[in-house]
């Protein structure tokens, strides 16, 4: 039965003597891969590493010097062929949004009746059923509020009629209340006693 190798998890080497060990290992067998490299493909290359205790280790398949005046002259051509690409880009987007913008105004004033000069018979057609469609929504849209306000209006009536008649039956009834009460008070008053002038005699004990 074939024994299948266990996999390394890749994860930071917690001892400091497996980890140097390991870093040894792994140093020399990525210089080793990248000389392969360069023989195989007659690539140029460099290699630039420092441990863990800043210790520096390189590797160069021809100059260190030469391979990074390389990078750096490549470096600064892209740095300056990228602002003009993105600068042609931004030109480009800035002159569709402008003939958009333009076009839109051109529109809008056709629209009002004007610039329609440079306009064929059929670009002319065209617009004039533009036109019709747009007022037809138009008046669609105002008989639409026009109905809305009729309803509320007409609901407003129904309520004043109904508030109305509420107040006609209450006030009859209210005017009922007062009248009895009117009654009452003056039917409590005529029976009050006449008998005041006798009270007077005894208390001054006149015959």
């Amino acid at each position: 039965m074939e024994m299948t190798r266990k996999r390394i998890q890749i994860k930071k080497i917690d001892n400091i003597s497996s980890r140097q060990v390991t870093f040894s290992k792994r140093r020399k067998g990525l210089f080793k891969k990248a000389q392969e490299l360069s023989t195989l493909c007659d690539a140029d290359i460099a290699l630039i590493v420092f441990s863990a205790t800043s210790k520096l280790f390189e590797y160069a398949s021809s100059s260190m010097h030469q391979v990074i005046e390389r990078r750096d002259s490549h470096s600064a051509m892209n740095r300056l062929d990228r602002p003009s690409i993105e600068l042609q880009i931004e030109n480009d987007s800035n002159e569709i949004l402008r003939k958009k913008v333009e076009d839109k105004n051109r529109e809008l004033r056709q629209m009002n009746g004007e610039d329609l000069q440079g306009l064929t018979l059929q670009e002319l057609h065209k617009l004039e059923e533009h036109l019709k469609r747009g007022l037809i929504n138009v008046s669609k849209v105002k008989d639409e509020k026009l109905m809305q306000e009729i309803s509320t209006l007409k609901r407003k009536g129904v309520e004043l009629m109904e508030e109305n008649q509420r107040l006609k039956q209450v006030v009859p009834s209210l005017i009922h209340v007062h009248r009895q009460s009117s009654e009452s008070i003056l039917s409590n008053s005529s029976n009050l006693p006449e008998d005041g002038g006798s009270d007077t005699s005894l208390k001054l004990g006149l015959p």
